[in-house]
């Protein structure tokens, strides 16, 4: 049953204050409550049963659980021909939670087909804590030492939740989203949420599923908060990914 308005949550309601994902507003589609605070508990209760934050300056924090989730399985990155040929002659390195402050504030920064941002001081701060307790993650793309791509996410059991990607050169993002798949799928990760969907997200093999499907795979592959560590140590040459 879809809710015809929103639950306002306090900043001192309990993490799991949320309303059950399938009372989300049909129109904007997702809308599932506002307020509370981001706090590392709430944000970690939240992905783990399928809510995200994403609301602008200006207004409440906006909870979201949209219908149908887009999403990625690790196995499933497609790799252009163009794409395949660019990695084989790249220089590029690819390096994980080395850099998280400078990915997240150019993943904030201003872009070509956007006005503002959706990633705030607040959500910054919030973000910056989840990594150093081990729950968010970056994913680098560096060119002679220049940081020219990548993407954050948080980690919990064996889903990726993906938040935000930048590119500063061509591929640059899709580069950290091959690495990341590669990482990922060597540790047996059902899948990466990538919230909604977008042609550019498509390309790259994601696709559509039911808002009660993802729940069903969030049951099954993050039960309890486990946090994931298993990262490459050491960069990663892009010439040595393996297209897909």
């Amino acid at each position: 049953m879809n809710a015809s308005r929103i639950t306002w949550l306090g900043a001192d309601d309990p993490v799991d204050a949320f309303p059950d994902i399938h009372e989300a507003m049909l129109e904007p589609n997702g809308l599932l409550a506002a307020g509370g605070d981001l706090s590392t508990d709430r944000l970690l209760h939240s992905y783990q049963n399928g809510i995200f934050p994403w609301f602008d300056d200006g207004q409440p924090i906006l909870w979201w659980s949209p219908d149908p989730r887009c999403i990625l399985r690790p196995a499933d990155f497609n790799t252009s021909r163009k794409m395949r040929r660019s990695i084989a002659s790249s220089c590029a390195t690819i390096s994980f939670n080395q850099s998280f402050t400078d990915v997240i504030h150019a993943c904030a920064g201003p872009r070509r087909s956007e006005q503002g941002t959706w990633i705030t001081d607040d959500m910054i701060n919030a973000y910056e804590l989840l990594h150093a307790k081990g729950w968010a993650h970056s994913i680098e793309v560096r060119e002679n030492g220049a940081l020219t791509g990548g993407l954050y996410g948080i980690a919990i059991g064996r889903v990726f939740f993906a938040e935000s990607m930048f590119s500063h050169k061509s591929n640059a993002s899709k580069l950290a989203m091959l690495a990341l798949c590669e990482a990922l799928e060597e540790n047996d990760f059902a899948m990466i949420d990538c919230q909604v969907e977008s042609p550019h997200l498509m390309t790259l093999g994601a696709v559509s599923i039911s808002r009660q499907e993802f729940a069903d795979v969030l049951d099954s592959a993050c039960p309890e908060q486990t946090r994931f560590d298993n990262w490459p140590g050491a960069p990663v040459a892009v010439s040595d990914l393996r297209p897909k």
